[in-house]
């Protein structure tokens, strides 16, 4: 639903991308050729696959996965949580960029921070079971999205282009093979029993919301503020989070929660401040 949601809005807006380009291309002297996947997708088909398979079909299917592992507790503190630091060493690896002692501090401060607020929910990984499976899909994820972003960033991708690519590479692989799939009986889907409007609110909540706004959004900072940087926003996850239960469900306010956030505000502060290795 997540999906096919995003494709009903970024496949005719793809479509209209990569017509205007070969118009503004095609009216050159001599006219230039304009790189597209299919006519929807404004990149070629490596740079779309790439986009696709880790911003896309990588991340959706190992964060969707760990919630039949673990509880939703867990993915909120592990996947932002750790996305600032999994970003980092990406970037090292692929940018060749320079970890600072500020950044280095501010990345310590939101880890222990992240740790602080979720910390007891993730003890119960210990506890047998397979919530641990769970928790590795979430940090598998996180690392997905680290790759997306600096990927972002290193080929100067556009916010729309990217989300756009990302969106018609799982509307030709992950939705038709999911389907075959659910139609010849080799995976097992509710989607035949869950109420209609239960399945518009995902497409239009998490395609339109999380793919459409939150990822154009999203990228948009990348390309800005860099991946690092961008990333450090998303460690206050947890702890909004964890207030948000306290205030609108009425749990405890704890001191593990008051500290973990001055420790990830204060990481994020130290990290955002230098301009240096965006």
């Amino acid at each position: 639903m997540r999906f096919i949601g995003a494709s009903v809005v970024l496949l005719p807006w793809g479509w209209w991308i990569v017509r205007s380009q070969r118009r503004a291309k095609m009216a050159l002297v001599p006219p230039v050729a304009t790189p597209s996947w299919l006519g929807l997708s404004p990149y070629a088909f490596k740079m779309s696959a790439l986009v696709g398979a880790v911003g896309g079909v990588g991340y959706a299917m190992l964060a969707y996965s760990g919630f039949f592992f673990a509880p939703a507790a867990h993915a909120s503190v592990l996947m932002p949580g750790t996305l600032p630091l999994s970003t980092a060493l990406v970037a090292m690896w692929l940018l060749q960029t320079r970890m600072t002692s500020a950044r280095a501090l501010g990345l310590g401060l939101i880890f222990c921070g992240d740790l602080l607020v979720g910390g007891a929910s993730l003890l119960q990984a210990f506890d047998g079971g397979e919530t641990w499976k769970g928790d590795l899909l979430f940090l598998s994820a996180s690392t997905c999205w680290a790759f997306y972003s600096v990927i972002v960033r290193k080929n100067e991708l556009d916010a729309v282009k990217a989300t756009i690519a990302i969106t018609v590479f799982t509307a030709v692989t992950y939705v038709p093979v999911y389907a075959l799939l659910l139609v010849f009986g080799v995976i097992k889907s509710h989607l035949g029993t869950a109420p209609w409007g239960e399945m518009v609110f995902q497409a239009v909540y998490q395609g339109v919301g999380s793919v459409v706004i939150s990822g154009i959004s999203f990228t948009k900072m990348i390309q800005h503020f860099g991946p690092v940087r961008s990333t450090m926003m998303t460690a206050l996850v947890p702890g909004l989070s964890a207030m948000g239960a306290v205030f609108f469900l009425g749990e405890p306010l704890s001191w593990t929660l008051v500290l973990g956030l001055v420790l990830v505000t204060t990481g994020i502060v130290f990290g955002v401040r230098t301009v240096v290795n965006k």
